[in-house]
């Protein structure tokens, strides 16, 4: 299909929300291993004022997920293209990028697989209510637990089985987000989202060597906090150590940074610090914002 009938049947038709492989439609093979094994990668983007917020971020920790599972030929300068095209006339939504390996046959072995499958998904934005950032959330400590696999830790894997398990212990929805941690007891983060605490005047968020993601949202704020003057670090925790922090937030790149008023029957204060990370997330020029030009945007491998 021509790409100028898909733009205008994406803007004036205002029907298309899903691109595959750089056309209009909203279904994959039943061969294709994505949906059979959860093989690939995804990222999630808010898009303000039409454009796709830490795009090279983004794109930087697809490519690293896919170098971590093998997966070749994915051109992120075609992404950025399409992205366009289905983005076009959109000014607050959330994009959401999937690539998959592509199609293959029965069985695990990779050998004969074709190419991978990208999937790219527009998204009205989500109507969180004000209270939520201004005043904080109620959160709760999971049951489920992660188990450990370096070689998938760090990356935004399709396998999210795990997650699942852990958002289905609620249906309560006056609590907006669970914590797990992992097989031994250590906080790894929520079921959606990063989590950091203040202890002693040092930031602190859990390491994520053995399982977890790392949140786009947890690099931005781990640098402003550096910016602003405080002591961060990435380390074990045990669930233990939430009873000891002055202050808890949980980030990620749709959300930005959420204070945590309770978690089970403890409660937090909305403290300085995180507001003031809020101030400075809210401050921070978009990284990127000529994103949409043909020229200069780094992205073609």
């Amino acid at each position: 299909m021509c790409r100028v009938l898909l733009y205008r049947r994406m803007t004036s038709e205002n029907t298309h929300v899903v691109m595959i492989n750089g056309e209009a439609a909203d279904c994959i093979s039943s061969t294709d291993r994505g949906l059979l094994y959860g093989d690939g990668v995804f990222e999630t983007l808010v898009v303000e004022q039409g454009v796709p917020r830490f795009w090279q971020r983004h794109m930087t920790r697809l490519r690293a997920g896919c170098r971590r599972l093998a997966i070749t030929g994915v051109d992120t300068g075609t992404l950025y293209e399409e992205a366009g095209v289905l983005l076009a006339g959109h000014e607050r939504c959330v994009l959401k990028i999937v690539i998959t390996r592509g199609m293959g046959g029965r069985g695990y072995a990779t050998r004969g697989c074709g190419q991978p499958t990208r999937i790219l998904q527009r998204h009205a934005a989500p109507g969180y209510p004000d209270t939520y950032r201004h005043e904080g959330v109620r959160v709760r400590l999971c049951q489920s637990r992660l188990s450990h696999n370096p070689r998938l830790a760090g990356i935004k894997h399709l396998n999210r089985l795990e997650q699942v398990l852990a958002r289905s212990e609620w249906d309560d929805p006056d609590i907006q987000e669970g914590l797990v941690c992992d097989v031994d007891g250590r906080l790894v983060e929520g079921t959606m989202s990063n989590v950091f605490l203040l202890a002693k005047g040092t930031l602190l968020t859990p390491e994520l060597s053995r399982c977890g993601v790392a949140g786009i949202m947890r690099s931005v704020v781990m640098e402003l906090a550096g910016q602003q003057g405080l002591s961060v670090q990435s380390m074990t925790i045990s669930a233990d150590d939430l009873g000891q922090a002055d202050e808890v937030f949980l980030t990620n790149s749709v959300i930005g940074i959420w204070p945590v008023r309770r978690i089970d029957a403890g409660d937090y204060p909305v403290g300085p610090v995180t507001r003031q990370l809020q101030v400075a997330l809210d401050g921070l020029a978009d990284e990127g914002t000529e994103w949409i030009s043909d020229e200069n945007t780094g992205l073609a491998e």
